[in-house]
C-alpha cells in the first residue's frame, strides 16, 4: 500500500488517486500508514461472519467510491465469486512467486524447498482460484545458493513495490486486454506493430 500509494504521488502511476484503504483487521499496517498519508480507511472486521456476509459489506461500502481499480495487499483470505463479480476485471493481487508455481501460503519457503534457481513475483487479475487469474506482469528474482525465506523475501520485496506501481499503470492505461488466460498490450505496444 506505501509502495503504491508512493508511486501515485510522484507520477509513476499517472492520474490516479488512491480514494480508500480497507482491511478486516483494525491493526493492518496499510490502514496505519494510509492515516498517516490523509487517506480515508475503512475497517469491516469478521467478527465470526461466513465470508460472503462479510464481503457483502465491503460491496455495499466500496460501490459509493465507483473505484477503478481494487489493488490487494496482505489479504490473505480467498475472495468469494460474490465480491469478485461485483468488481469484474477490476481487482489485482500480487504474489511473492512466478506464479503459476508456488500459489498460496510460503511460496519462498516451497521455491527453495523445490530447489529452484529463480523466484520472484507476479501481479495478477483476481479470479476465483487461488492466486490464479491471468498474469499482468512478473519480475524473476534469482535464489541465491545460501538464501533463506527471509533473505529471498527481502529481496523479493524489493522488487514488489516497483512491480505493483507499473503494473498497475499499465492496466489502469486502457492498453491491455484479457484474451483467455493472457494479458496484452493493445494500443501502442511493439507486438501489435
Amino acid at each position: 500500500m506505501i509502495a503504491l500509494s508512493d508511486a501515485v504521488r510522484r507520477g509513476t502511476i499517472p492520474n490516479a488517486e488512491i480514494v480508500l484503504v480497507f482491511s478486516d483487521k483494525a491493526d493492518a499496517k496499510g490502514i496505519n500508514a494510509a492515516q498517516e498519508r490523509g487517506i480515508e480507511t475503512l475497517v469491516i472486521e469478521r467478527r465470526g461472519r461466513k465470508r460472503e456476509e462479510h464481503e457483502a459489506e465491503f460491496i455495499a461500502a466500496l460501490k459509493p467510491y465507483d473505484v477503478d481499480l481494487i489493488c490487494l495487499a496482505g489479504y490473505m483470505r480467498l475472495l468469494s465469486p460474490c465480491f469478485i463479480d461485483a468488481f469484474p476485471g477490476r481487482i489485482l493481487n500480487i504474489h511473492p512467486s512466478l506464479l503459476p508455481s508456488f500459489p498460496g501460503l510460503d511460496a519462498q519457503r516451497q521455491a527453495i524447498a523445490h530447489g529452484a534457481k529463480f523466484s520472484g513475483c507476479t501481479v495478477h487479475f483476481v479470479d476465483t482460484t487461488l492466486d490464479g487469474g491471468p498474469i499482468i506482469a512478473q519480475r524473476v528474482v534469482p535464489i541465491l545458493d545460501n538464501d533463506t525465506e527471509v533473505s529471498l523475501s527481502e529481496r523479493i520485496l524489493e522488487q514488489e513495490h516497483l512491480l505493483y506501481a507499473e503494473a498497475v499503470a499499465l492496466v489502469l492505461s486502457g492498453e491491455t486486454e484479457i484474451k483467455g488466460r493472457r494479458v496484452v498490450r493493445t494500443v501502442g505496444s511493439k507486438q501489435e506493430q
